[in-house]
């Protein structure tokens, strides 16, 4: 896979947050893209004992569902464990559990970058334009069926925003790739758990490389891209949005890429 991508969002988009600068970028490395989010019964390979914790009484933690309640950190040891398991170089320089870098020149398995999942996310629409995973209006309809798993009506006792005329069947976490795919094969880009990237977080990444970018070289936090269960907002929703952290959620995951060559 490859291209350019207009990362971010145009000034008047409705929900727009001031994190969300645009900026082109171009992706010349192939890469690889997994297409469902990773779940606890994967990660418990890796982690038997992992638990992702109940939400307010709602499991989150059949292995069916996707993993969350994992650091960053967590989520590169387990890449760097895959690539060792399959014969492939870490891709994350790792000692007392402690990110030191990279090895950019690894194919082992590792976190998307930020402009690689919005890149993926965005080239999966039928426009690479389009605002929301569904479209370009609010509130998805869910006429043709539910398009993702967000913070629907029936989550109302849970959430404190909600979309109160949409409901997609799952108060919290669904079995991954339970909505239909993407154009391109992927499951769960809106929705469901949002996940950890690649990037450090930096509230304007314009000093950044604009080819095949890792993101800044340090940071207090990662950027999380993509909505939750948990989101059910304008602004939660859209392709553009970035949230960071330095700590686990309840609603964040990730899912796996790796270099082609």
């Amino acid at each position: 896979s490859g291209g350019k991508v207009v990362m971010g969002s145009p000034r008047r988009e409705s929900g727009r947050r001031a994190n969300e600068g645009q900026r082109e970028v171009s992706l010349r490395r192939p890469f690889y893209l997994a297409r469902k989010e990773v779940s606890n019964g994967e990660f418990r390979q890796f982690l038997a004992n992992h638990t992702s914790e109940p939400f307010r009484g709602n499991e989150l933690n059949s292995d069916e569902q996707p993993v969350a309640n994992v650091g960053w950190v967590t989520a590169v040891t387990y890449c760097n464990w895959l690539s060792r398991r399959d014969g492939l170089a870490p891709f994350y320089q790792i000692k007392f559990g402690e990110v030191l870098g990279v090895n950019p020149d690894s194919t082992g398995y590792r976190l998307p970058t930020e402009a690689e999942w919005e890149w993926a996310a965005r080239k999966s629409a039928p426009s690479e334009t389009r605002i929301f995973p569904w479209g370009n209006e609010y509130p998805p309809s869910g006429r043709s069926g539910p398009s993702g798993n967000y913070a629907d009506s029936t989550a109302a006792s849970i959430m404190g925003d909600t979309i109160a005329s949409y409901t997609d069947g799952f108060i919290v976490a669904s079995p991954v790739g339970s909505f239909p795919p993407s154009l391109s094969g992927l499951y769960d880009t809106g929705g469901n758990v949002a996940e950890w990237v690649h990037d450090y977080y930096d509230a304007s990444p314009s000093n950044v490389s604009t080819v095949d970018p890792l993101g800044p070289l340090a940071g207090a936090q990662h950027v999380i891209k993509g909505s939750s269960w948990a989101h059910g907002t304008v602004t939660q929703l859209r392709f553009a949005f970035r949230d960071f952290s330095d700590r686990k959620r309840d609603d964040v995951g990730f899912r796996l890429a790796r270099y082609a060559q």
